[in-house]
């Protein structure tokens, strides 16, 4: 465990029970997402790389336009 991690938990550990149990959840929330955003960029893995290799193809062939962004 790192230092600053330590002190935080350190810190939290002076909080009412109630307060110890809701900061837990947020930190228990807060990891899931992260796992499940990790699962979800990594299902789409090999979506993007077709994606990109079908418009590379295109671009090779002339099928694409230069995109300005001035004329936002």
């Amino acid at each position: 465990m790192t230092k600053l991690l330590e002190k935080a938990f350190a810190q939290a550990s002076r909080l009412s029970e109630e307060e110890q149990d809701q900061l837990a959840q947020q930190i228990l929330g807060e990891i899931e997402s992260e796992q499940r955003w990790d699962q979800l960029f990594g299902e789409t893995q090999d979506g993007l790389a077709q994606l990109a290799t079908d418009t590379l193809r295109k671009h090779r062939q002339g099928k694409t336009t230069r995109f300005d962004t001035d004329q936002l």
